[in-house]
């Protein structure tokens, strides 16, 4: 267990101070009494300032992990704790997980589900602005537009009542929404003041407009970000946006035709705002060697390939350096334009028709997009004929909102890939933000203290360096606390082995992990381990790619018959909806081949590393008596984003004498991260036991070595042959086998 907290002298108080008893009684009283000086402060005369209104933030520990699941076991674990009856807890949510309205949420996907209930409430918004507007003795005739049930201010009130009273999970937040007929996303953040535990998706946090429309205030408070072993690529990945080819056109020809039609009824500043902004998408479509006046579908580039520019640069070479780009990001907030945008192409529909193919987006865009209405996705692709009662998805210029945000970066702290794809409608612009500090300094600066935790948290020098010093944390506020694990030191078995049976070197670099004797030479190891390991061995790939590659070598070979002789084989699937099922399988299999005997003594799950089964899943027990990690899984080094961040951290971090460069630091750190996450999905709980086997001899390194987990470092034994490692993984296996 590795944390790290940046503390003030105040922190150690803060839970005290939250369920302090004095102004704060727990119970039903407490927050009776908390509505009573609510109502009499909204009864005042409506003369008073709207901010004078609102409810007071008490001190409250907000408290991240990165998955719903993961959070929800937080919670139970407070329920069971001597502070559950006392605590006032809220657990926030995206729209998908929290929406009890079934119209919108038979709809499935995240975007269409945010656009839904946009349109929902803005149907409501609009019906009574209308009835307000429209004057006696001249009515004209309304479509009627339906609006959320759920959304109704009386019964947000009372679900929040409820939400505070005792401490509940998502699924049984979204219970008491069906039962009180109100919406739990919209009243769960009504009860973010008087909480004094919050309890979120650090991609929430994470982002200041996320933060602001989820009505969460840093100030004073304590934030606990788990699981926060990527935090870096996390934060990188929140602000980093990309725009295709076809949504800039589609943005343009539906901006158009709303200046054409209400051109004379805008003022003139806000005429000049929205030609602004129709000069700037018409230079970005050029600069990708496009036509705005052309369905960009049927658009060919005479160029092709990746190019990546400085801000400064690309503001350049799209020839909008005299555009100040803060102005039209202030407009588009206020004017909110693309909501506006968003009802007229409803009604009047788009010139082009939004591309099938759908640009590649981080998780930025569905956590922030289900946060805040204003800010959303990509389209969606256009319905098919029969589904025209089906929500249109909403602006495209709403998305692009986001990427004339991160062009106000500071120029040395982002880049922008232009990557031009054969068609324009495939081809994109890409911020890269290379500097995640300058978005975690607020959170720092604004708490009374921030813990970063996590069971792999090795290693920490990335945290230190990329994050709390870029983000000015002076080095004696910050303090790093590390325990060791449950297990008994003889629960675990890790073996660097640095060659196998027929004496071959084991080193998978990119140059000889192709080689047909490297890859026999790994599933010799495999039919050695499968004979002693009982019960499930999880074997992790570099890459989908290579794990293809060697299975079908192994087929061809007749290897993979000899391991199926002692395991079945399972692989990874690609698709997320495949993995429950694929994991109930190899769970049936491992427990089936317990209880019978016979030859075949359980299951071999080939797996990737940064896949679906490297992260969030548990191998416990006989699932995982085994973990074999083949090769070092080091990034692409040809990536031109990888490359411009390892250039950004060797410009920008100091180099200790005898220490290698940051940036390659960086490609090693990354590497390691992800080693240490694979490797433990074994060891789960305080009498589970499993072998760890890393079959590469660079393992052997001390500096790799050292970047280890403490309590799997202190333990591991380097094998210069398989001979002697093959009798330790017996002798092992023979031993915990026979006691438990």
């Amino acid at each position: 267990m590795k944390k790290l907290s940046v503390s003030s002298a105040s922190a150690g108080r803060c839970w005290q101070q939250a369920r302090g008893p004095s102004s704060w009684p727990a119970g039903r009283t407490s927050w009776s009494s908390l509505s009573t000086r609510v109502t009499r402060r909204e009864s005042q005369p409506a003369d008073v300032d709207e901010d004078d209104l609102e409810e007071e933030h008490v001190t409250k520990i907000y408290y991240c992990s990165r998955t719903h699941s993961q959070l929800a076991q937080f919670v139970h674990e407070v329920q069971k704790s001597p502070f559950g009856k006392d605590t006032r807890l809220v657990s926030l949510g995206s729209r998908q997980n929290l929406c009890v309205n079934e119209d919108v949420r038979k709809l499935g996907s995240v975007q269409l589900i945010n656009d839904r209930c946009v349109e929902l409430q803005r149907s409501k918004h609009e019906k009574k602005s209308v009835a307000e507007e429209e004057k006696p003795g001249r009515r004209r005739r309304l479509e009627p537009r339906a609006t959320c049930p759920f959304y109704s201010h009386k019964q947000l009130q009372l679900l929040r009542d409820e939400v505070l009273l005792e401490v509940k999970d998502i699924e049984q937040l979204v219970a008491l929404g069906k039962e009180a007929r109100a919406c739990p996303y919209y009243g769960s953040r009504f009860a973010i003041p008087a909480a004094q535990l919050v309890v979120l998706p650090y991609q929430i946090l994470l982002h200041a407009a996320a933060r602001q429309a989820a009505g969460i205030r840093l100030q004073g408070q304590v934030v606990v970000i788990d699981e926060a072993h990527n935090l870096i690529d996390t934060i990188t990945g929140i602000h980093s946006v990309e725009v295709s080819g076809s949504q800039l056109c589609q943005a343009h020809s539906q901006l158009l035709q709303y200046t054409e039609r209400y051109g004379k009824r805008l003022k003139a500043k806000n005429l000049m705002y929205i030609k602004q902004i129709l000069y700037v998408l018409e230079k970005f479509v050029t600069v990708l060697g496009g036509n705005v006046k052309q369905s960009p579908n049927t658009q060919s580039l005479s160029q092709s390939g990746t190019e990546l520019k400085t801000v400064s640069d690309f503001l350049f070479q799209s020839q909008i350096d005299n555009i100040n780009l803060f102005k039209v990001k202030r407009y588009c907030e206020k004017s909110m334009v693309s909501r506006k945008l968003f009802g007229f192409t409803e009604r009047y529909g788009a010139v082009l028709a939004p591309s099938r193919e759908q640009p590649k987006l981080s998780g930025f865009q569905h956590f922030l997009q289900s946060l805040q209405p204003g800010v959303t996705a990509a389209p969606a692709a256009p319905a098919e004929e029969g589904e025209d009662r089906a929500p249109r998805p909403a602006s495209p210029l709403m998305h692009i909102e986001g990427f004339l945000a991160a062009l106000t970066t500071a120029n040395q702290d982002g880049r922008v890939i232009l990557s031009r794809q054969g068609s324009l409608s495939q081809s994109s612009l890409k911020f890269l933000l290379l500097n995640p500090a300058v978005h975690f300094a607020q959170v720092v600066k604004e708490c009374r203290a921030v813990v970063l935790a996590g069971g792999t948290m090795q290693p920490v020098s990335d945290f230190r360096e990329q994050l709390l010093a870029c983000a000015g944390v002076e080095a004696e506020r910050v303090v790093e606390f590390s325990c060791g694990h449950v297990i008994p030191a003889d629960n675990i078995l890790p073996l660097v082995i640095c060659s196998g049976p027929s004496n071959q070197q084991l080193e998978f670099t990119y140059q000889k992990r192709e080689l047909p004797q490297m890859m026999d030479e790994t599933g010799r190891i495999l039919c050695n381990l499968c004979n002693v390991v009982p019960g499930g061995v999880v074997c992790f790939f570099p890459s989908y790619a290579y794990q293809r590659q060697v299975h079908a070598h192994w087929d061809k070979s007749g290897l993979l018959a000899r391991l199926a002789v002692r395991k079945k084989i399972f692989q990874e699937p690609q698709r997320v909806n495949q993995v429950e099922q694929v994991l109930l399988e190899y769970s049936r299999c491992i427990q089936h081949c317990g209880q019978a005997g016979g030859m075949v003594t359980g299951a071999l799950m080939f797996s990737v590393v940064g896949g679906k089964m490297s992260e969030g899943i548990n191998f416990s027990d006989n699932l995982g008596r085994c973990v074999v990690m083949v090769g070092m899984p080091f990034p692409s080094i040809r990536s031109a984003e990888l490359q411009e961040k390892m250039a950004y951290l060797d410009q920008t971090l100091p180099r200790a004498p005898g220490q290698v460069p940051p940036g390659k630091a960086l490609v090693e750190n990354l590497c390691m991260k992800a080693v240490n996450q694979s490797i433990g999905r074994a060891i789960r709980h305080q009498k589970d036991f499993a072998s760890i086997v890393l079959l590469d001899q660079r393992y052997a390194r001390p500096p790799i070595l050292a970047k280890l987990p403490a309590w799997i470092r202190d333990r591991v034994q380097v094998k210069a042959t398989f001979g002697p490692a093959f009798a330790a993984l017996r002798k092992f296996h023979r031993e915990k086998s026979g006691s438990s």
